[in-house]
């Protein structure tokens, strides 16, 4: 069996958000690839930051996988944790209440990125 990893952004009960490390699992699909299930999404949104940005704590605006192309972006976690995601890295925002995110650039290159909007 292989898998595929991303990094889940939530909401927990105390209000905060945390990350999560997801494993998705990926089956054989014909002789050269592997794919997982597939997800329903409902909309998709390209998206440049310039290295000025720096966003304070806000909750992600709807649930969405954020797919980082080029540059990287700086997350903390209102529960404290700091995470850096560069180039080819997955996350689920999901944290769409509570105190939320702060969201800042990082490294030295201009940051794109595309934005999956998944279902409620």
């Amino acid at each position: 069996m292989s898998t595929f990893n991303y990094v889940r952004l939530y909401t927990g009960d105390d209000g905060l958000s945390h990350f999560e490390d997801v494993e998705v699992e990926l089956s054989q699909s014909g002789e050269a690839s592997l794919l997982s299930e597939t997800l329903a999404v409902t909309g998709l949104n390209f998206r440049r930051n310039l290295m000025s940005y720096n966003l304070d704590y806000h909750p992600a605006p709807r649930r969405q996988f954020i797919v980082n192309l080029t540059g990287g972006v700086e997350i903390t976690a209102s529960d404290g944790e700091v995470r850096v995601f560069g180039p080819g890295s997955i996350m689920l925002a999901e944290d769409t209440t509570g105190k939320g995110h702060i969201s800042k650039a990082a490294g030295t290159e201009e940051r794109l990125s595309l934005f999956v909007h998944l279902p409620g």
